[in-house]
């Protein structure tokens, strides 16, 4: 993606099955889980760097002594940094005599973090800014073990509003923050509930206190909890968290929109939300690792018992999040790697009619990175393509009594895929530059070319993973790759045209920055049809007045008086590289949605380019963001 997004987030848990004492004698250090935490997480860093955070939950800790910790940072490195300060705070420990490391006992008795449950987040900061306030994992603390709550996650709900209303209606007094804090108060709430009731009940059922305190630990339903705390929920979710007497749990969205997958052998239970970092941190096979089904919570309990119950009931069809694949989780997973490779392929009849079939004067490349298995892709199958038509020219010139030595030779010597390395990302753009100048000059440095490799008279395509606002094309890359000096340029987005707002995780919610929509108000107003933009905002307006049908994407009217090709034509002429010595063609192509379907069948959540969104809270903030963009108010419509 030439424009970077950002998106929440990622999660990771660990829960050891056996003692401590066990991993100490198998592996050396009654630490393993934690550095297994820190590999997964490490494993995931491609999905937050705005903060990171970890939790651990020591069990059968002695009444006084403390068993549930959390360390956070939004520094830059965060994750190393959370890291190399504990295990510091653990090599002191050594040091001093404070602990023996030989003696288990210990170990966990003085240092915060040998424990028997982990949780580890890492944040990209979508809502709520960058302080360490927002960062996660979140703690709702009390004296009650089960009424401690920590609480982490990657999601992004779109009636926050309503949810901080119910806590009101109740009696309490939210601070308005961020969805998480919604959530985490809400959950405590009905967590809070549990616990009261069933005291009263084992009160009145004249069990004594020891009693009830030890049924209690044991007692507590969390799919239960959940089923109530979730019943208003509208977005995209997987949350992870523990209580304090060691019941853990990991949930996802009935619609699947957020991944999370898990695994468990008789020495762990692991969670992340990708699936290669597991396979490779705990050396599993891909058939070992689990989704965790739509509407469903997974409990472990303390004593071990794992629990797999629906806490909402899953929709019929699932709305997974299509830019996962596309851009978000890592490549290495298989079957991710084949779907991008899908997703290259189906850009290759475009790509052909735009070189006009002449691959022997076009060099084939990608930028950035993220797009390279798409890039092999696309070499994949234009080099089928080319096979093909070597194939059916040589049985027509066969059949014609044609077939020579010199007909041969340019058949299957010319016009072959070449691809090469033209793109480098050259440095990490930082934002500590304060004026607009100066940020684009640095800008259009933050790629490189490789020189003496495309002439005036080749084609140059580019593929890209995706177009979301156009920005860095702009300013960086087609001026870099225009002073080349090849004869066209084409720049290929694996995905389609992003179009509408997320507001299930993905930091895309200002309609006016999408270069898509930017393209169909240009058309618009240049083909006298401008009067549709306020109209369009009229009915925005009505909906949200409830004078028309709410459940109504009314911006995909902005789209529907052109075919997809005059959009992108329009986008190739808002992005031409301006103050530059060159005169060359470019063309913008994209990928089809019915080509992203095929590629992505089990995937289907592709409302940021169909406009089809998935819960009722999706329809509310793209007609939210128009009425924005039309009022010219800045900021997301969630």
């Amino acid at each position: 993606m030439s424009d970077p997004i950002r998106h929440e987030c990622g999660i990771a848990q660990v829960r050891l099955k056996k003692p401590l004492e066990y991993y100490q004698e198998k592996y050396g250090t009654p630490l393993w889980g934690f550095y297994k935490l820190f590999l997964l997480m490490e494993k995931q860093r491609n999905r937050g760097q705005d903060g990171a955070g970890v939790a651990a939950v020591k069990f059968d800790m002695p009444a006084g002594e403390p068993y549930m910790f959390r360390e956070r940072s939004v520094k830059s490195n965060a994750l190393d940094k959370i890291f190399k300060d504990t295990i510091k705070q653990y090599q002191k420990l050594i040091r001093n005599s404070d602990i023996l490391p030989d003696y288990v006992p210990s170990i966990k008795q003085k240092f915060d973090f040998c424990a028997e449950l982990y949780m580890g987040h890492l944040r990209y900061g979508t809502s709520g800014g960058y302080s360490l306030s927002v960062c996660h994992p979140f703690f709702r603390r009390s004296s009650w073990p089960t009424k401690n709550l920590i609480l982490a996650g990657n999601f992004n709900m779109t009636n926050t509003n309503e949810l901080n209303e119910s806590l009101i209606a109740i009696g309490q007094h939210p601070i308005f923050a961020t969805d998480t804090q919604a959530l985490l108060e809400k959950v405590g709430f009905h967590l809070d509930e549990a616990h009261d009731n069933l005291y009263r009940y084992l009160r009145d059922e004249g069990f004594s206190n020891e009693e009830i305190s030890e049924r209690i630990l044991t007692g507590i339903d969390l799919p239960k909890v959940f089923r109530k705390s979730a019943e208003s929920w509208d977005g995209g979710y997987a949350l992870i968290g523990a209580i304090g007497n060691g019941d853990s749990f990991i949930l996802r969205d009935p619609l699947g929109i957020r991944p999370a997958h898990y695994f468990e052998d008789d020495e762990v239970f692991a969670a992340a939300s990708e699936r290669a970092p597991l396979m490779t941190i705990f050396d599993k096979a891909i058939d070992d690792i689990k989704e965790v089904p739509p509407g469903h919570i997974i409990v472990m309990k303390k004593n071990g018992d794992v629990l797999n119950e629906a806490f909402r009931e899953p929709e019929p069809e699932r709305a997974q999040c299509s830019f996962e694949r596309i851009y978000f989780s890592r490549g290495n997973d298989a079957d991710i790697y084949r779907e991008r490779k899908a997703l290259g392929a189906g850009l290759c009849e475009q790509i052909m009619k735009g070189i006009d079939r002449d691959l022997e004067n076009t060099v084939i490349s990608f930028v950035p990175n993220t797009s390279e298995v798409a890039y092999f892709g696309v070499l994949e199958e234009l080099r089928m393509i080319r096979r093909q038509e070597v194939k059916d020219e040589i049985l027509a010139a066969v059949a014609k009594g044609e077939l020579d030595q010199a007909k041969l030779d340019d058949l299957v010597m010319r016009n072959w895929p070449r691809g090469e390395k033209i793109a480098h990302k050259d440095q990490k753009l930082r934002t500590f530059i304060s004026t607009e100048d100066s940020r684009n000059e640095m800008a259009s440095h933050v790629y490189d070319v490789t020189y003496g490799i495309v002439t005036p008279k080749d084609n140059l395509v580019c593929i890209d993973d995706s177009i979301v606002r156009g920005t860095t094309l702009r300013k960086s890359v087609l001026k870099i790759l225009s002073s080349l000096d090849p004869k066209k340029i084409i720049i290929a987005s694996t995905a389609p045209q992003i179009r509408y707002p997320d507001c299930y995780g993905i930091d895309m919610s200002e309609l006016g920055k999408f270069i898509a929509f930017e393209a169909a108000i240009s058309l618009l107003k240049e083909k006298g049809k401008a009067d549709l933009i306020a109209e369009v905002y009229r009915k925005c307006i009505d909906s949200e007045k409830g004078l028309a049908p709410a459940n109504v994407n009314y911006v995909q009217e902005i789209y529907k008086p052109f075919a997809d090709e005059e959009i992108s034509a329009k986008i190739a002429q808002l992005v031409y590289p301006q103050d530059v010595d060159w005169n060359g063609e470019l063309q913008v192509i994209y990928q089809t949605v019915d080509n992203l379907q095929k590629a992505l069948p089990n995937h289907k959540g592709d409302w940021y380019f169909t406009g089809n969104f998935p819960t009722p809270g999706g329809y509310q903030v793209v007609n939210r963001a128009f009425i924005n963009y039309y009022e010219k108010s800045k900021g997301r419509s969630y």
